[in-house]
């Protein structure tokens, strides 16, 4: 068994370095980003998925901002991309939509608007078990408070067809039992292999850290940095932090993970997520989240592997 990997859809395709340009981009809608992560992160399943699918709905925003209506509303276009970007994943990891595409979906009025279940955050993860329809429909009425009509905007449906998604999805919701927590374990061979990867990393052995990847492997550092590790300044760029750093070999809402450390004011803090991707004994991908806080924020536990504390993130 091996990690899941960063998803073929994926914007890193050799971009390198990203531009002043995009970067200013994503600094006009960084309000957005926890709002934008979270949704993604239900949708995929896993806030590490959910960034990704974020970085790639951003960066095809920015290019087509040329297209973009000034005088509308920012959100709800960025949101529509990051939709449609989170349906194409699901569609690529083979998520069955019968349910949606046997359902009658006309413009309906329903005698009432029966209020969603209290949607804490461990229920948020039961609409991982509805269609994509479904899942929209219940996550950004229930969870992020849209209204139907916003919402037809979003998933690019009518007003009855987003009535009839969330009636169906609230009523799987509500007969639905609680959500056990998550578990997608690796490997004991990958477990090794990011420990041993953990270890190198903390006592700076770069020579040692090469001979863990691949001649292909991928590194893509959120909002930094999409290509070949080749031709890119990842060992150096943490070699030449001045902040004193370190990190540790974690289970982020169950999957096995990196958390990278800071020492502030004498306390170590937790900033950010690494995730690995093995393929034949080798690391192939590298996702480095440290400058995208709110993907740590959202996830619901972080257990240190060999340390006895658990960290519980969000409300």
């Amino acid at each position: 068994m091996t990690i899941a990997p960063l998803d073929d859809l994926s914007i890193a395709r050799d971009r390198g370095e990203f531009d002043a340009r995009y970067r200013a981009f994503l600094t006009t809608v960084a309000n957005l980003r926890p709002s934008l992560h979270r949704y993604c992160a239900r949708m995929t399943g896993s806030v590490a998925d959910g960034e990704d699918v974020v970085q790639d709905a951003l960066f095809d925003a920015y290019r087509r901002l040329e297209s973009f209506d000034g005088t509308r509303p920012l959100k709800p276009w960025l949101f529509r991309i990051a939709h449609n970007r989170c349906v194409d994943f699901l569609r690529h990891r083979g998520v069955r939509e019968d349910a949606e595409s046997s359902a009658d979906t006309s413009d309906v009025v329903w005698q009432d608007d029966p209020p969603g279940p209290a949607l804490g955050r461990a229920v948020e993860h039961l609409v991982l078990t509805l269609p994509p329809l479904e899942r929209a429909c219940v996550l950004l009425k229930d969870v992020l408070d849209h209204s139907l009509e916003e919402i037809a905007e979003l998933t690019g449906s009518t007003l009855g067809g987003v009535k009839a998604a969330l009636h169906r999805g609230r009523g799987k919701l509500g007969a639905a039992p609680m959500a056990s927590a998550r578990t997608t374990d690796g490997s004991p061979e990958v477990r090794a292999l990011l420990a041993r990867y953990v270890d190198q990393f903390n006592r700076r052995d770069w020579n040692g850290l090469r001979e863990l990847v691949s001649a292909d492997t991928r590194v893509r550092v959120a909002d930094r940095f999409a290509g070949r590790f080749a031709d890119s300044p990842y060992f150096s760029r943490y070699d030449r932090l001045a902040t004193p750093w370190r990190l540790l070999l974690a289970d982020v809402d169950g999957e096995p993970m990196i958390v990278s450390e800071y020492l502030r004011d004498d306390v170590w803090t937790a900033a950010g997520v690494i995730r690995l991707v093995v393929r034949d004994g080798r690391v192939a991908e590298v996702g480095d989240y440290h400058h995208c806080p709110w993907v740590l924020a959202a996830t619901d536990s972080v257990r240190f592997v060999d340390h006895p504390r658990i960290e519980h993130r969000g409300a």
